[in-house]
């Protein structure tokens, strides 16, 4: 056996048992006479103490042990004279009676520590190595812990988890696929799934009424810290339910992970809020309502007193900080920058105090009484103290967009947003349809197997962009974890949607035949959700990007740079597939 114990196990009751340990070499110090080694192994560290008294060659020999070599000890557990409060095993220590190097180690480009000195480029170049810290590791086993978790709830709950093909057939709809040269039918791709989406409502036709799958998805697009162009899903689908069936079960599994993974029991239901009101309030339809700063529109509070900028514009809109109004004029200025910068795109800002007296002193006040001014602190009901921001626009959306950054930024100023409080909330009533005015059509907002709200389909013949669909997502401080909706299970309404958003009967047929053909043998009505296991994962741990709660990401450029990949293919490779490469210069 290469050992008895783990690094992490041994305690003051294991005192005087012969352990055999193996591992890797985290650091070795020398302390006059004696010399220690700190072992680490995936469940913690070890210290290893020699003697230069007792055993000279073997002190020696760990002497010249290299960080990172892997080696395994015997020795006697005892208790240290100098302990170490801040880890498991920091009452005891092996003194070593036997040392053999298994493997020896290069010098890593890095520390492997959790305060490493290794940037993000290097430790995805490095991987492997990266893997070894204590910190990513533990990310993956707050994964691991959640899919066991999940997997106990879903099949408490009758769920049966079933495989689907992950060579499919491409769908332009949506974002773009990776696709798959097929060597066997020269000329024909695949494409890797998005998601099982079709699949999954074809197994409910089936009869499996309650199917899950955490599975692998792909989607080609530009990445940001919540975004791989691979990433996990927890998809689910279940038949004979309407929305509060889903919400239900699914705001339960919700509860459940907080409850076994953190420790917290949340027994008030989730709020609900439309999309509508997430939009008008917050600017973003999954909005981070740890606080509050709700917006208040103030056009006609404002417009018409001769402030061009306002006057002109299409919306007026500002928050409330609590308590900010000691702001310094060089902290107004750099907010102001920052809701200039070309990614927020703001024009600029205006800011008001209301002072000890009660009286609200402005940026634009030689353009408002303060009878104005009074008016616009008690559409906030701001109390002295407190600081108004205020953007205008000629486009409401953007500017409301705009003003949802500002809210962001301010919150993480006055430290509003800690990652060890979790708000919940379902935004639902989403639009079905969104206009593109470059292509002067309607989209999908979610995919056209979205069923519109019942009472709306009448609208589909007389105003489509009003209806809304039967769709929600969970949000989690600012972050949407999931989503779904009901399906359209009729080939009627079905047909309906596809002509709404643009498809001839003929391309309708081409991509989509089979989930119609399926729907003409007896659909049940049913609807599903898909949770984001790396998004999930990554709140619980309280990191700012997926990455480190994937074992291999890309970096941003969607590349493996451990790997190398993507890469070229040879043209062996490509003779085969019937391909040729013509890079546009």
């Amino acid at each position: 056996m290469y050992r008895t114990k783990t690094c992490g196990e041994l305690r003051l009751e294991n005192v005087n048992e012969t352990v055999t340990l193996a591992g890797w070499v985290q650091r070795v110090r020398k302390m006059g006479g004696m010399s220690f080694v700190d072992l680490r192994d995936r469940y913690g560290i070890t210290q290893l103490a020699f003697n230069q008294e007792v055993d000279a060659a073997l002190c020696e020999q760990a002497n010249h042990l290299g960080r990172e070599y892997v080696i395994q000890v015997t020795g006697k557990v005892a208790e240290r004279y100098s302990k170490n409060a801040n880890m498991p095993t920091g009452d005891i220590e092996i003194i070593v009676e036997k040392l053999q190097v298994l493997n020896q180690s290069l010098v890593p480009p890095f520390t492997i520590e959790d305060e490493t000195d290794g940037g993000d480029d290097l430790r995805m170049k490095y991987r492997f190595l990266d893997l070894r810290r204590n910190c990513v590791r533990s990310n993956l086993e707050l994964r691991h812990k959640m899919t066991i978790e999940v997997r106990r709830y879903l099949d408490g709950k009758g769920f049966l988890e079933v495989e689907t093909p992950v060579l499919i057939k491409s769908t332009p709809e949506g974002a773009r696929d990776f696709v798959v040269p097929s060597r066997m039918n020269p000329g024909q791709f695949y494409a890797l799934p998005q998601s099982p989406q079709t699949f999954k409502q074809l197994l409910m036709v089936s009869g499996f009424d309650r199917y899950f799958q955490i599975v692998k998805c792909f989607r080609d697009e530009d990445l940001r810290a919540d975004r791989q162009p691979e990433f996990t899903q927890i998809d689910c689908e279940m038949s004979f339910v309407e929305q509060e069936d889903v919400l239900n079960l699914f705001e339960g599994m919700a509860k459940h992970l907080f409850k076994t993974i953190r420790g917290m029991e949340i027994k008030e239901a989730f709020p609900r809020m439309t999309w509508a009101d997430a939009m008008k309030y917050y600017g973003s339809d999954k909005p981070d309502i740890r606080f509050g700063m709700k917006f208040v529109e103030l056009m006609d509070i404002l417009k018409g007193y001769g402030f061009g900028v306002f006057d002109n514009a299409a919306y007026i809109g500002g928050i409330c900080a609590k308590g900010a109004a000691p702001y310094t004029r060089k902290q107004l200025d750099q907010l102001t920058e920052y809701v200039k910068r070309p990614q927020i795109g703001a024009k600029g800002m205006v800011y008001a105090r209301v002072e000890a007296d009660g009286t609200v002193k402005s940026s634009v006040d030689k353009f408002y009484t303060q009878d104005v001014l009074q008016k616009m602190k008690e559409a906030f009901a701001a109390e002295p103290g407190d600081l108004i921001l205020i953007l205008s626009g000629d486009d409401a959306n953007k500017t409301r967009k705009q003003l949802c950054e500002l809210r962001l930024e301010m919150g993480n100023q006055l430290g509003l947003r800690n990652k060890d409080e979790f708000a919940c909330l379902w935004v639902v009533d989403f639009p079905l349809f969104e206009w593109s005015e470059e292509d002067q059509r309607f989209y999908a907002m979610h995919h056209p197997f979205t069923s519109p709200k019942p009472e709306d389909i009448p609208l589909l013949d007389t105003d489509p962009g009003a209806v809304r669909a039967n769709a929600y997502d969970m949000v989690i401080n600012g972050v949407e974890v999931g989503g779904g909706s009901i399906r359209i299970h009729d080939s009627q309404l079905q047909h309906k949607m596809f002509e709404l958003l643009g498809f001839t009967p003929e391309k309708a047929e081409s991509q989509f035949g089979f989930l119609m053909n399926a729907f003409k043998y007896g659909a049940p009505p049913h609807g599903g959700l898909a949770y984001g296991l790396d998004r999930w994962v990554s709140l619980f741990a309280g990191l700012d990007s997926i990455r480190d709660c994937i074992a291999f990401p890309k970096n941003n450029a969607g590349r493996d740079v451990m790997i190398d990949a993507p890469d070229e293919l040879d043209q062996a490779q490509l003779d085969e597939l019937h391909l040729q490469v013509n890079l546009k210069k």
